[in-house]
């Protein structure tokens, strides 16, 4: 090779193209856990817990962590958006006490809320995970849904 050749360069992906074959890979474990907590059992029953005045909307953490745990696999390296990690924490964690009855807007909001973003996330990734499971590389158009995705992971 001549001095004022330069070898070629091998491009390294993007964190966007990483997540996106990720996303890809794990596709079908992301559309088992949306369709868990698709479940009567989960999205119905336990928001309707909390309209009940019910403890057992506590259990809605769970299944928030859940996805939260998958989301972050994506993308183990990145941050996930401070807005989202507020919320989640807001919303997770907690222990159902008596004394919770007296405040059960302030108390309950608050989980709900942490389980419908999470809940929101998987479905924005499952959603474009099938519409891209033969694309071979990331959309360049954004569309809103895969625009939020990529704020999940502060890529936008």
């Amino acid at each position: 090779m001549d001095q004022n050749e330069s070898a070629p360069v091998t491009p390294t992906p993007t964190t966007e193209s990483v997540l996106f074959f990720r996303l890809r890979e794990q596709l079908p474990q992301l559309e088992e856990l949306l369709k868990k907590v698709d479940n009567e059992w989960v999205y119905e029953d336990l928001v309707y817990r909390f309209y009940h005045h019910s403890f057992k909307v506590y259990w809605i953490q769970n299944h928030t962590e859940a996805i939260v745990q998958a989301l972050q696999a994506l993308a183990p390296d990145l941050p996930l958006h401070d807005f989202f990690q507020e919320i989640i924490k807001s919303g997770t964690g907690h222990v159902f006490e008596m004394s919770h009855n007296r405040e059960w807007l302030v108390r309950g909001r608050p989980m709900l809320e942490a389980f419908f973003h999470a809940h929101f996330m998987l479905q924005m990734a499952v959603r474009h995970g099938k519409r891209m499971k033969r694309a071979k590389q990331p959309p360049q158009m954004l569309d809103s849904g895969w625009a939020a995705f990529l704020y999940l992971y502060n890529l936008r």
